[in-house]
């Protein structure tokens, strides 16, 4: 009887990062689907729709930043760290074509590699860069706040180069032509610092441990030491020949201390009141 066996696509590992072992990176996804609540509200603001009216918030989702020649990276600086932001020419080049071409037809974004960077887009891309910077921090300081971490609000400073690190987080958005159905993306890295704010926000909280006794360990534990004041060897015959009444002749000098026969101090031997004490303790060698 034959059998048929479906070859199923394996999806591409993660590679994880050392930096972020035990840290709340499976959660990463709750922080994108908040940010996407703010965007899918900022798109409808007034000021928003002056730009991104000609597209709808398709997708969010965290992912390593793209090291593709062909993006530009500009970024913004804050109290809550730096963000470095990228747009593709396509997003770029339909948001304007869509803005200067009134209402006519929607046209398919086309790729505009070989054409020569304007000035308008060129402050189309600052313009957005600043408004998404805008949107992420407020996002940090509401998370960190519910977290119980207070963070600054200041306005943010442009950044003349802002290249994200090597293996670098990044909220990858997918924006959408409504009446076409194409699509293109834009990518926005935090900093280290940012990142550190996001991922403290999202750990999850621990059980608070039961306080320790101000007591050192020192008073609570107990042990049992012996003290070996002398010691004399003497011959199995000398031994066997001891009478009631014999008198060995000792010295005696700095006893032993030990624990479970192990030599841990040597002490001298005093008299007080009648009771033989060790006193002067030295760490035995």
């Amino acid at each position: 009887m034959p059998i048929n066996i479906s070859t199923v696509q394996e999806r591409p590992h993660q590679v994880l990062d050392p930096a972020l072992l035990g840290r709340p990176v499976h959660l990463l996804p709750a922080f994108a689907g908040a940010f996407a609540e703010d965007m899918t509200a900022m798109l409808s603001a007034p000021g928003w729709r002056r730009y991104w009216s000609s597209f709808e918030l398709a997708q969010v989702e965290f992912e390593r930043a793209p090291e593709s020649s062909s993006l530009r990276w500009l970024g913004t600086s804050g109290p809550h760290g730096a963000a470095a932001v990228a747009f593709e020419r396509a997003l770029l080049v339909g948001l304007l074509e869509a803005r200067y071409s009134g209402k006519g037809p929607a046209r398919a974004l086309r790729d505009p590699a070989g054409e020569r960077v304007t000035a308008t887009e060129e402050r189309l891309a600052h313009t957005l860069t600043q408004q998404l910077s805008e949107v992420l921090a407020m996002r940090v300081r509401v998370a960190s706040r519910v977290a119980g971490v207070e963070v600054a609000s200041a306005p943010l400073s442009p950044v003349a180069s802002a290249l994200p690190g090597k293996n670098a987080w990044a909220l990858a958005i997918t924006l959408r032509e409504p009446q076409g159905g194409s699509t293109a993306r834009c990518y926005i890295a935090p900093d280290a610092r940012m990142m550190g704010l996001i991922l403290q926000a999202l750990q999850p909280e621990r059980p608070q441990r039961a306080t320790r006794s101000s007591e050192s360990i020192g008073a609570g534990l107990k042990v049992k030491l012996d003290g070996r004041l002398v010691t004399h060897e003497i011959t199995l015959e000398t031994l066997f020949a001891l009478k009631v009444g014999d008198v060995i002749p000792v010295s005696v000098g700095r006893a032993d201390v030990l624990l479970d026969e192990a030599r841990l101090f040597t002490a001298a031997v005093a008299e007080h009141k009648g009771k033989l004490c060790l006193t002067s303790f030295e760490d035995a060698e």
